[in-house]
């Protein structure tokens, strides 16, 4: 076991195992109640997170008179919809090069794709008046070593050759923008990524699917499915669901599907938050533009800034346990909350003295790719 600097140690004196989005947050809804007896839907939604509640607002949008039932095993955006870092990233592919490998020849659509469906995110939010604290800052990835800069500006030229308008950067720019020592350049993608508060979001997709009459049902964990007449019987503990469509949004938990279960890798990933900077610690390290930022190793930190100026820093360890298990005491892991507080020190070493107050874990699925020109893999960010 890595012998600990009690100095590092000391800015953990005060974590708290709690997921800073749901801290005394004013929006949070109220529970809603499991699904008792039987009902039938036009459409049922295994899952009530992002995925599921926007497939049951789209449905409805598209057909007002389409009966839409959600089942979620506890509560609205348990998962990691509420457990996540709060970039919304245009990609869908999690991750640029991750798509060019698998989709060379259709890449340029699927960006141009992805910027179209970040746009409509952002109208959707608008037009549900969905208050979560969305940002549309851009997002900085930053080299920290000299093989991370060059493999950065060749992704900045095959981008903007799709579409994109990513700006690379030297040393000295993006040090004018966030103050770090370690930064030897990155690049800047202006409107490719929003910032926002994931519980208030997926809080605001159920009110949203509500007022369109979605019917939900929390803490109604869905056993198994069974084929009837034209139909599916989605099976609870108190009741059941038939429906002429099923649509499964259950992330990294196991699936209904079995064959599906092969293709879901779950992995922890761990976050901090610090307390709120004061105004002079802000200006110690700039970050007027309150940008997203990542760092461009394979293993990396995403970090942000919250609405009260706090700092969120996360990433790094990706661990994944024997199975996939999921079990309460993988959730607080001390080596990795060491590890991620000495390369925050490392990354601002003018805030030492600064406290961390929240850290928690969230389950997902990362992805990881080689880029076409060779030279060390690049990788995805982590949901979390």
């Amino acid at each position: 076991m890595q012998k600990k600097d009690p100095f590092v140690l000391r800015h953990l004196a005060e974590v708290q195992p709690l997921l800073w989005w749901l801290d005394e947050d004013p929006l949070e809804p109220e529970s809603r109640a499991a699904l008792v007896g039987e009902v039938g839907a036009d459409l049922c939604v295994v899952g009530a997170g992002y995925a599921g509640l926007w497939t049951a607002l789209l449905a409805k949008e598209r057909d007002p008179q389409r009966e839409v039932v959600v089942v979620e095993q506890y509560e609205t955006g348990a998962g990691a919809s509420g457990r996540n870092g709060g970039f919304c990233s245009a990609s869908l592919t999690h991750g640029f090069y991750n798509g060019l490998r698998r989709f060379p020849r259709e890449m340029e659509t699927i960006e141009r794709l992805a910027r179209e469906n970040l746009d409509e995110i952002e109208r959707t939010i608008e037009r549900y008046g969905i208050e979560c604290d969305w940002e549309r800052t851009g997002e900085l990835t930053v080299a920290v070593a000299p093989w991370q800069m060059k493999e950065l500006e060749e992704q900045a030229r095959l981008r903007n050759e799709m579409g994109d308008h990513v700006v690379v950067l030297d040393a000295a720019a993006v040090r004018a923008r966030i103050h770090s020592p370690s930064y030897l350049g990155g690049i800047y993608d202006h409107d490719g990524t929003a910032l926002v508060d994931p519980a208030r979001l997926v809080w605001g997709l159920e009110r949203a699917c509500v007022s369109l009459g979605v019917r939900i049902y929390e803490n109604s964990r869905v056993e198994w499915l069974e084929d009837v007449d034209e139909a599916v019987r989605v099976h609870t503990p108190f009741g059941a669901v038939t429906a002429a469509k099923v649509a499964l949004a259950t992330n990294v938990f196991p699936s209904l599907v079995r064959a599906a279960r092969k293709y879901v890798v779950p992995v922890y990933d761990y976050a901090l938050v610090t307390e709120p900077l004061t105004p002079a610690q802000m200006e110690s390290i700039g970050w007027a533009g309150r940008e997203g930022v990542s760092d461009a190793g394979n293993q990396f930190h995403y970090y942000r800034l919250t609405k009260d100026n706090s700092i969120l820093w996360g990433g790094y360890d990706a661990i994944y346990r024997f199975r996939g298990k999921a079990q309460r005491e993988f959730e607080f892991n001390p080596e990795t909350y060491y590890r991620l507080a000495r390369h925050f020190l490392t990354t601002f070493p003018q805030l030492a003295g600064i406290k961390f107050t929240h850290s928690w874990v969230g389950r997902s699925t990362p992805a990881r790719a080689t880029p076409p020109s060779g030279g060390r893999p690049t990788r995805a960010r982590s949901p979390t």
